[in-house]
């Protein structure tokens, strides 16, 4: 499964990852990659716990990117 992970930089640095799909999944890390990877272990996890209590896991989303010139 494919989910969309935002990422924002803290006024100290620190890389905030949050997967909107998921409310409260959330990580972070000194470097963008240790965000990254930290998030994809609180996916993992947080989709256990679903499976765990029997909750429905959200399906992922679709995406396009479309460019458009101004």
């Amino acid at each position: 499964m494919k989910y969309r992970v935002l990422l924002e930089q803290d006024e100290d640095g620190i890389f905030i990852a949050s997967v909107p799909e998921l409310p409260g999944c959330i990580s972070q890390g000194k470097i963008r990659e240790e965000a990254i990877s930290n998030i994809k272990d609180a996916v993992l996890g947080y989709l256990i716990s679903l499976k765990k209590h029997n909750e429905p896991i959200p399906p992922p989303i679709t995406e396009e990117l479309v460019e458009v010139n101004a």
